[in-house]
């Protein structure tokens, strides 16, 4: 009865644990991983995006989003809306085709699949004659036209998906319609493309891949005129008033053909122009030409470059009169559509949109020079590589506007046009409070997104690399081209992925949101302190070296050098500008950051040490050095680690190769002696944690590299010296499982100013197994997490506890491990490793409000681990509450981005970074974990 009782409480536990933590995926951020498909809607104003993974996404106004996924593991390679439908069909490449509605349900629209379909020809028939090669939505909203690699085509009514095998058009048809020397000289191939004549439903042009082109009549069944160009085609155009047929072919040219003309006079009535000379040149891929009601129509097409000179560019041409540009992308065009104006869609071309590979543009047709409309939405994230992330929840409504401000101030190119795709009504309540997210890059610069709701926004753009020598130029992609230059080449975008100085990389921010100070640190161990500015502004920014060393002999940098700061006054434009640099020596990359704008004091790290910098007075408070003396792979940079590695691996093998050649001369029939020595290769390996999935809990050895580099740092106000006084101070987490105190001494409020910060070390633990400490937070009396600076000034949170004893909770790898203040005595742990072999990846304090009292909450540890789960562990009793799994475990570079905010929310890229370094975190997927 007793083991029964006990069972029941523990469901009962369970269950309701599982009441109390709710884990959904909510909401992804950024641009699509790997498009592929394009397609749009004049009627609906939707725009639809399809992928190499089989995902399907639409796109209307800010915040209305949908996406479907098919089931099977195909690229989708056409997507296209029916005419004046609310579906749309995609075709992947298994040659299936899948019809798609938005549905309501409850006042909301969802996006669904009701329909699949996939050709099947006569038996024995070879895989060409049924493999789609062009999809043709007919303008009746009931057909669809699907040409083949055989040269058929087919024809199926939707959106039942019922083939119409009567009105089919087979090859023999098409071949008996043309004239027996076209077909003596060459045979049609596939079908390229299929166009609908817009003035008469009835007649298509068929064209294909050799470059004829049959002009059909659907109810006539007959052939109304063939085109025979000469040039392999790539795609077609009909213009408005139905008069000429232009084709776009591989040779770089297009032709213009008249329709209805005589037959004798079809080869003299072909025009045909390569715009970019007569060298040989790239395909024309597609082209459309637009009318206008006054002045001469829009002409667009992609590719046609010189193939010696710009083959690696990828260029759309727009010519309109006399204005002529070739719009210059820094990825590959996927495809591009064009707005038009008006109620009905039919006026003058107001905007162009271009999908390529890793951003979308939009270019503003109506406004003179052609600017860039920005986007709000399907902004990349990764235009340049993603180093860090950090956010902030709960901005005060001042220091949004001054962000806002700022960030239109740098918006000045952007056209004034209204955002043009405005399909559907976005239902999602307004955001309880403003939250921010800023991600760090590789080129320097900070950028500040709105993360409140659904669309993740482009806020304002922090450039860190002004206050540097560098060979960049950070406004090289706004330059037009050069007066003359031929091709016309003007860059567009803002996806560059290339950094001239990697040593500019962010690696680590914290901004707050009280006072509006930001420190940002960087890959040459410098860390910038800012604050905002409503005007612009020139002045010098004080440089501060701190040398974390501390005068140690024996030791010599072999990295990066550092970054030479401008001395000379720097123009700073509105926004965050910085008045103070600190530069740690050795330059290595600062590995850890916090910031603590009520006493005015940063602490950063790297593999080195820890410093405390005070930056209301511009002195350095105190450094420590944490350095192993066996610890050489710390001095030396990225470049020299990777070369470090490679050489201990073949000096591990070389010295079991020696010992096992020495066992087979001395001992040739011992196979003990053999067994250990493949025994010692493999504890050398593991030592080296080239598998680091699982593995035993055991001590580290103190000669273990990087043991002094610093994981985290944490600011409190806590019991330190005995249980009656409190006081400031520093704690500080190494790789090395080792935990510094300092106590921390400020001047009263009316001499902060002009007496100095003391700091004098207090405690110091050292973790058993010396996994590398991660986190580190002090609860107060009430278990309760101590607020942050300035929060309780500002009356957004109670004042702590100081009347009872305050614990430390001290996160590893491994375990979490709760101490008494201020003895430092071990109270309780929870070991994490030896249950099932996950390591600690990343951690937060989050908290959980109760979703029946709104006066109720409770505060805990949010966890992920390095197999992909989410844990959440109780404060103060760290009691395993609840896991889900998040994150596969083989997405690495997802798990290494995670970031935890204070609502129990996660961030974390999906897809890994274009330099193979950091995450690239193009998709950016919330999951949150909530009462």
């Amino acid at each position: 009865m007793k083991r029964f009782r006990r069972h029941a409480h523990e469901s009962q536990r369970e269950r309701l644990k599982q009441e109390l933590f709710h884990f959904n995926k909510t909401v992804e951020h950024g641009f699509p991983h790997q498009p592929s498909a394009l397609g749009y809607s004049p009627s609906l104003q939707l725009l639809a995006i399809g992928t190499r993974s089989g995902a399907i996404k639409l796109y209307g106004a800010p915040g209305v989003e949908f996406m479907g996924l098919h089931d099977e593991n195909a690229a989708v390679t056409q997507v296209h809306f029916m005419p004046h439908q609310v579906e749309l069909v995609t075709l992947l490449d298994d040659n299936s085709l899948h019809m798609w509605t938005l549905r309501g349900h409850k006042g909301i629209s969802e996006l669904l699949e009701i329909g699949r379909f996939m050709l099947t020809g006569p038996p024995g028939a070879p895989p060409s004659v049924t493999s789609v090669t062009a999809v043709l939505a007919h303008s009746s909203g009931e057909l669809l036209l699907l040409g083949t690699e055989g040269g058929h085509v087919f024809v199926v009514e939707v959106p039942g998906f019922r083939e119409l095998e009567e009105r089919n058009i087979s090859l023999d048809q098409i071949t008996n319609s043309i004239p027996d020397d076209y077909l003596g000289r060459r045979n049609l191939e596939h079908v390229e493309a299929l166009v609908e004549n817009p003035i008469n439903p009835s007649q298509v042009v068929i064209g294909y891949g050799r470059g004829l082109m049959v002009i059909w009549d659907l109810e006539k069944k007959n052939a109304v005129q063939h085109l025979p160009a000469t040039q392999q085609l790539e795609s077609m155009w009909w213009t408005e008033d139905g008069s000429h047929i232009l084709s776009s072919h591989s040779d770089g040219s297009y032709c213009r053909w008249r329709v209805g003309g005589p037959e004798e006079e079809e080869e003299e009535e072909e025009k045909s122009d390569i715009p970019y000379g007569h060298f040989p040149c790239k395909a024309i891929s597609k082209i459309v030409q637009l009318p206008t009601e006054e002045g001469p129509p829009f002409l667009l097409f992609n590719g046609g470059m010189p193939r010696a000179s710009y083959g690696d560019r990828h260029c759309i041409t727009v010519i309109h009169g006399k204005t002529h540009v070739a719009l210059d992308f820094t990825s590959r065009i996927i495809d591009f559509f064009v707005i038009r104006s008006g109620p009905q869609h039919t006026g003058d071309p107001s905007a162009l949109v271009v999908l390529v590979e890793e951003e979308v543009v939009v270019i503003d047709l109506q406004t003179e020079g052609w600017p860039v409309i920005q986007t709000p939405y399907l902004v990349p994230l990764h235009s340049s590589a993603i180093t860090c992330s950090h956010h902030v929840s709960a901005i005060p409504l001042k220091l949004w506007e001054r962000i806002i401000t700022s960030g239109e101030l740098q918006n000045a190119h952007y056209s004034k046009k209204p955002w043009p795709i405005m399909g559907g009504q976005n239902l999602a309540p307004d955001p309880p409070q403003r939250d921010l997210l800023l991600t760090g890059h590789e080129d320097g610069t900070v950028r500040f997104w709105d993360a409140s709701g659904v669309c993740l926004k482009p806020m304002y753009t922090l450039r860190t690399a002004t206050a540097f020598h560098t060979d960049a130029d950070p406004n090289d992609n706004m330059n037009p081209s050069a007066e003359g230059e031929w091709p016309p080449f003007r860059k567009v975008g803002c996806f560059d992925p290339y950094s001239d100085d990697p040593r500019l990389g962010i690696q680590k921010i914290h901004l707050c949101k009280y006072s509006g100070h930001l420190a940002v640190a960087g890959t040459a161990g410098q860390i910038l302190m800012l604050e905002p500015n409503d005007e612009a502004a020139e002045h010098t920014v004080e440089t501060k070296v701190v040398d974390l060393l501390q005068g140690q002999e024996g030791f010599r940098w072999k990295g990066h050098t550092r970054l030479n700061v401008r001395e000379d006054p720097v123009e700073f434009p509105a926004g965050f500008q910085p008045f103070t640099l600190v530069q740690c020596q050795p330059p290595a990359v600062v590995t850890a950051l916090s910031l603590h704008s009520e006493w005015k004091l940063v602490a950063f790290g790297t593999s080195h040490g820890f410093g405390l910098f005070d930056y209301q007075q511009n002195n350095n408070v105190f450094v420590r050095c944490t350095l192993n003396p066996s610890d050489q792979l710390a001095l030396e940079g990225p470049l020299s680690r990777v070369k470090s590695i490679k050489k201990s691996l073949r000096q591990s093998f070389r010295r079991i190769r020696r010992s096992r050649v020495s066992l087979r001369k001395h001992h040739a029939n011992n196979a003990a002696k053999i067994q250990e020595a493949n025994a010692r290769m493999e504890a050398e390996l593991a030592e080296m944690e080239l598998a680091p999935v699982q593995r035993k809990i055991e001590a580290r050895s103190s000669d273990d590299s990087f043991t002094g580099l610093v994981r985290t740092l944490y600011f409190a106000d806590t019991f330190l010296s005995d249980s009656t006084h409190h006081t400031p101070s520093l704690w500080a987490g190494t790789n090395g499982g080792c935990v510094f105190a300092y106590m921390i001494r400020l001047p009263a409020i009316e001499h902060r100013a002009d007496e100095p910060v003391t700091a004098q070390p207090a405690k110091e633990i050292q973790l058993m197994h010396r996994a590398p400490v991660l986190g580190i937070v002090v609860l107060d009396g009430h278990g309760a997490p101590l607020p942050e600076p300035l929060e309780v000034a500002h009356d957004l949170a109670r004042s702590p506890d100081m009347q009872a004893s305050h614990h430390v909770v001290v996160t590893s790898e491994e375990q979490f491990k709760v101490f008494t203040l201020p003895k430092v005595s071990s109270k309780m742990k929870l070991k994490l490793t030896a249950v099932d072999g996950s390591r600690v990846r990343r951690v937060g304090v989050a908290w959980f409000g109760s979703s029946r009292t709104e006066d109720y909450g409770e505060s805990g540890l949010v966890v992920l681990t390095n197999q992909g789960d989410v844990h959440v562990v109780s404060l103060p009793h760290v009691k395993m509450q609840v896991h889900y799994p998040c994150i596969r475990r083989e997405d690495v570079s997802g798990i290494a981005s995670c970031v935890f905010t204070r609502q129990g929310q996660g961030k974390h890229g999906s897809r890994p970074s274009l330099s193979g370094v950091l995450p690239r975190a193009d998709l950016s997927v919330l999951r949150q974990a909530s009462t």
